[in-house]
């Protein structure tokens, strides 16, 4: 079974409303067993595919995980990106910038951790915290100091404007340079992550995960709402589209998110590097000289 992934694709900019967007899976009792065996097919086949792409070592993708706290991209990194290659996949998570990245523009940190060639890079939050929590906390702007922006006041709508646009220019250059870019917005409802923060106070083991500071934003949610819809509106794009992933169902966020990743990597068509006509017949002298050797291994035969 084959999802249609265009159907949490953003299209339209005009009627676009995350309140009318569903916040968790639609699907039937005995739909949900068949879906939920797709989980375990789609990460064997995003696993088949990061070793081609690795081997290929000509292109790479980025995948970038957006939403409210407790909206499961971590889980959803452990449960997609299981049975990848480590060495092919990074993740880098991107917490308040530090005196450093302050001294540089606000996308030079996320330039340094874009993939290589052959891998897979996943950004938990990223660039888009400098037009969401900075955008409902403008204070964090004039930290950046900015020339021109030393009050709240001088951070218009054209400020945010022209971020988008740079934002639209830098994911442009990454697509232009061989990086396929895959944004999604785990999509979780107010009440799902009341239950999500009230499991994390009342379960010790999930002690470590709680922050005071997530119920302080929490406080803000109506805010961070209309500041995604504006992200999302502006910087939707034919190269870098964005993808509206249901969160509260965590299972189905899992599956959505494999399908839609192994379903790009298909896409993308990584191969394995061809060898010249030198190298294959060093690669025949090389077998016939190992089989001579007393090594008891059973050898396939790999050239036709």
């Amino acid at each position: 079974m084959i999802m249609n992934i265009d159907n949490y694709k953003v299209k339209s900019k005009n009627d676009f409303k995350l309140s009318k967007l569903e916040t968790s899976s639609t699907f039937k009792q005995p739909e949900k067993k068949e879906l939920k065996k797709m989980l375990l097919n789609d990460t064997e086949k995003i696993a088949a595919l990061q070793y081609k792409l690795n081997a290929e070592n000509r292109q790479a993708l980025l995948i970038i995980l957006q939403g409210m706290d407790s909206s499961g991209k971590d889980s959803s990194i452990k449960h997609i990106m299981s049975g990848v290659n480590p060495q092919g996949v990074l993740v880098h998570s991107f917490k308040h910038p530090s005196d450093l990245e302050l001294d540089h523009d606000y996308l030079w940190r996320h330039y340094l951790k874009l993939p290589e060639r052959g891998q897979i890079a996943i950004f938990n939050r990223s660039h888009y915290e400098n037009v969401l929590i900075s955008k409902v906390h403008p204070k964090l702007v004039l930290a950046e100091r900015i020339p021109g922006i030393d009050s709240i006041e001088k951070i218009t709508k054209n400020f945010w404007v022209k971020r988008y646009n740079q934002i639209n220019h830098f994911e442009k250059s990454i697509a232009e340079s061989g990086k396929r870019i895959l944004k999604f917005f785990l999509h979780l409802s107010k009440q799902e992550q009341c239950k999500r923060f009230l499991e994390r106070i009342e379960n010790k083991e999930k002690h470590w995960k709680f922050s005071s500071s997530d119920i302080i934003e929490r406080d803000y949610w109506d805010d961070y709402q209309k500041a995604y819809e504006k992200a999302i509106i502006n910087t939707n794009t034919k190269t870098a589209p964005w993808y509206i992933i249901p969160a509260d169902d965590k299972w189905f966020t899992h599956l959505l998110i494999g399908n839609i990743i192994s379903q790009e990597l298909k896409k993308m068509n990584p191969t394995f590097p061809s060898i010249d006509k030198e190298e294959e017949e060093f690669m025949l002298q090389a077998s016939e000289k190992l089989k001579k050797e007393s090594c008891n291994v059973k050898i396939k035969k790999a050239l036709a």
